[in-house]
């Protein structure tokens, strides 16, 4: 009787929230990722085999919706810049990653799948470049865990920061996208701090996910081994999403609806990501990786804002 009501409890809880962010707007993305993790912490998730691969596609799908109001000539105009923004941190991040792990005696593969992550995306590098270096279930769960509570961290704490230190709109599009770690902590932090932010931080953070591909062939080169690179479709619907909302204007109302279900999508997304965040799940996280996670990224955050402070 007692594992049936708390069943009923965590169901209970589970659902009540997704109805809010369904049905109101009552709950934003930092409180829909903070309230994920609580469900996640104290109650568990209840569909925890297949609410993975629903979060996953449902971000992705989130994503392309954005584009529906995000125009082709903005993307472009990222993407060029952008290009130069992300090649200087992936390869900055990649070797302070790699110094840290020999300073804190993190091991190789693990560090990698680390620094991989912090430099591009998150969770999508880390089980893109995880085949290339042949690396182990613990260690991807590991360097997974990293990722997830950070993104969290990021989420909540960057927009404070941004207005605290009076960004403009471009300025903090830019210092997201470069400095979270995956899209979904990248766009939510973007929707809090304004529109504009919103589509630089998107573009760009879409052309960083491009660093995927010759991330895994350098991987595969420089661990000897044959890894096969996974290329993140959903950027080519978000490319094909942007090009109707550019070209074919008369359809802008419709757009416009699309990009409030992308919105709400996101949110949603959130939620069943914080709640994927377990007690076992941090259980598996030894502090040396952790500590390397944590400083990397403060570094990466760190010296971005400083240069998009003082640069853009």
């Amino acid at each position: 009787m007692e594992i049936t009501s708390k069943r009923y409890i965590q169901l209970g809880i589970f659902w009540l929230i997704l109805v809010l962010i369904v049905a109101t707007n009552l709950i934003s993305a930092p409180i829909a990722l903070f309230s994920g993790i609580v469900v996640g912490l104290i109650f568990g998730n209840p569909y925890p085999a297949k609410l993975s691969k629903f979060t996953k596609y449902a971000l992705q799908a989130s994503v392309v919706g954005l584009g529906f109001g995000i125009n082709l000539y903005q993307v472009a105009e990222t993407g060029v810049r952008g290009f130069f923004y992300t090649a200087i941190s992936l390869i900055a991040t990649m070797v302070v990653g790699l110094l840290l792990a020999k300073l804190l005696g993190v091991e190789k593969k693990l560090n990698h799948l680390i620094s991989a992550g912090t430099a591009i995306c998150g969770g999508s590098a880390i089980a893109a470049v995880a085949p290339a270096i042949k690396a182990s279930d613990k260690e991807i769960s590991v360097a997974l865990g990293i990722v997830f509570i950070l993104n969290a961290l990021a989420l909540l704490v960057f927009p404070f920061i941004g207005n605290k230190l009076q960004l403009s709109q471009e300025q903090f599009g830019v210092w997201a996208a470069i400095a979270i770690h995956d899209t979904s902590s990248v766009v939510g932090a973007a929707t809090e701090f304004g529109e504009k932010a919103l589509e630089i931080a998107t573009t760009l953070k879409l052309t960083r996910v491009l660093w995927i591909l010759p991330m895994v062939l350098v991987t595969g080169f420089l661990f000897k081994s044959e890894g096969k690179a996974s290329f993140p479709k959903f950027i080519l619907f978000f490319l094909v999403a942007s090009l109707f909302n550019t070209f074919l204007s008369g359809l802008s109302e419709v757009y416009g609806w699309l990009t409030i279900l992308a919105k709400k999508g996101l949110i949603i997304s959130l939620f069943l990501t914080g709640a994927g965040i377990s007690l076992s799940l941090l259980k598996t996280i030894s502090i040396r990786p952790f500590l390397q996670g944590i400083i990397l990224w403060v570094i990466v955050a760190t010296s971005s804002l400083l240069a998009v402070y003082y640069l853009v």
